[in-house]
């Protein structure tokens, strides 16, 4: 069951939710996948809603973003979700199913292929509008030294939220 919602109703329960984590989705072709951010919300650019997710061109999202052009973002609001972020931060797509591993159901966006979390209330569905690789010598060197010992940087990604929504599975 759906509920429409404001894009910016749950704003300030996104950027809550950003610790411990929140889920990215992705999508290439038919392999589907889930990662924990907690770096990124919801803004206003170029007058439109835009979710700013942050992504390491070392992740295996990173390809899947690439390809697809698109991401959900699910949050849960009403549940901890210790053992599924704990999984979805520190696994990868290389070595297992997240959805599988978590006991996770994918279901269609409304609007774009990658899935939502079925057991995950809070849902956007965004469409890549831009994209910046962060430029290294821009960063400062205390934030250097602290995320980018290895020196794996991320992309930012500037997703247009086209749909928002809450979701609860009915029961069975």
């Amino acid at each position: 069951m759906y509920k429409e919602i404001n894009v910016f109703d749950y704003a300030n329960i996104v950027l809550e939710k950003m610790t411990p984590g929140v889920f990215l989705n992705t999508k290439k072709n038919d392999t589907i996948n889930t990662m924990i951010i907690g770096w990124g919300g919801i803004n206003v650019i170029w007058g439109r809603p835009i979710f700013i997710v942050l992504v390491r061109d070392s992740r295996a999202t990173y390809d899947l973003i690439e390809h697809s052009n698109e991401f959900t973002v699910s949050v849960p609001i009403d549940k901890q979700m210790k053992r599924e972020i704990e999984i979805c931060g520190t696994k990868s797509l290389r070595d297992m199913d997240k959805f599988k591993e978590c006991n996770f159901t994918p279901i269609k966006g409304r609007k774009i292929e990658t899935p939502i979390i079925a057991e995950i209330e809070l849902h956007y569905e965004c469409k890549v509008i831009y994209k910046q690789r962060l430029d290294q010598s821009m960063i400062p060197q205390i934030v250097k030294d602290r995320y980018y010992k290895n020196k794996d940087y991320h992309t930012v990604y500037y997703g247009e939220i086209v749909d928002q929504y809450i979701y609860k599975k009915e029961q069975d």
